[in-house]
């Protein structure tokens, strides 16, 4: 009740709020190095990086910073890493369906997802958001075998240092309501997994425009996921 009620007292304020804030934030390239690899040693273990800019690893310079490549320096410890990254920046949840419907058919042990803060600045409703994770969760499942999908929740939205209040507030509340959707669903569905990391809240974690990773919090990222990826591991691995 509060976020429709809060839509509609707030409406002008934020529209004035989210229009000043795309025209100051500075926009970030995403970061180069290869988006495919394999690595270490161990058994095999097949992983897929999939979503938006956050997984496409934009506020480093190197995908070597990035979730993917601290996530596959990790697990190369441990396994012969065979990892592939498909993200793109602006993606919503519903964008990262249709790329993946254009994504040549493969197989993969486990799946990384990262969508969501696109799809609170773009008001995805509540039934748009759950039908989407479970149109991910079907094709990651019946197109490319993954047997774990670890949906990585909606990063505190109330803290990003881009957004004027009341914006970053309101924004945050959204989070928190599609990050209960999404850990609900996760805990309805078998196979997938809420991913939930603790970031660190300061400002030296945030890339430079004051809304995505910088590289601090992208090895907490990476490395919270590496631990519940190993622990899968044994029934993952083939």
């Amino acid at each position: 009740m509060l976020y429709p009620l809060s839509t509609l007292t707030l409406g002008p304020l934020l529209i004035g709020q989210g229009r000043y804030v795309r025209r100051v934030t500075p926009r970030l390239p995403e970061p180069e190095g290869e988006r495919r690899g394999l690595t270490g040693t161990g058994p095999d273990l097949k992983l897929l990086i999939l979503g938006d800019s956050a997984a496409a690893g934009v506020g480093v310079e190197h995908q070597d910073e990035a979730l993917s490549g601290r996530l596959a320096a990790q697990l190369g410890q441990q396994f012969r890493l065979h990892w592939a990254l498909e993200a793109e920046t602006g993606r919503t949840s519903g964008d990262v369906l249709t790329a993946l419907a254009q994504v040549p058919d493969d197989r993969f042990d486990v799946v990384l997802v990262s969508v969501g803060v696109n799809d609170v600045t773009g008001r995805t409703g509540d039934r748009q958001w759950l039908t989407h994770l479970a149109e991910l969760s079907a094709q990651l499942g019946q197109r490319f075998g993954a047997r774990h999908i670890l949906f990585t929740a909606i990063p505190p939205m109330h803290w990003f240092p881009a957004l004027p209040q009341p914006l970053r507030w309101y924004l945050g509340l959204r989070a928190r309501q599609l990050n209960a959707l999404l850990e609900a669903y996760c805990g309805d569905t078998a196979g997938a997994y809420f991913l939930s990391v603790t970031y660190p809240l300061e400002p030296a974690a945030m890339a430079a425009d004051g809304f995505h990773p910088g590289r601090d919090a992208y090895g907490v990222w990476a490395e919270h996921a590496a631990g519940v990826i190993c622990e899968l591991a044994p029934t993952s691995a083939r």
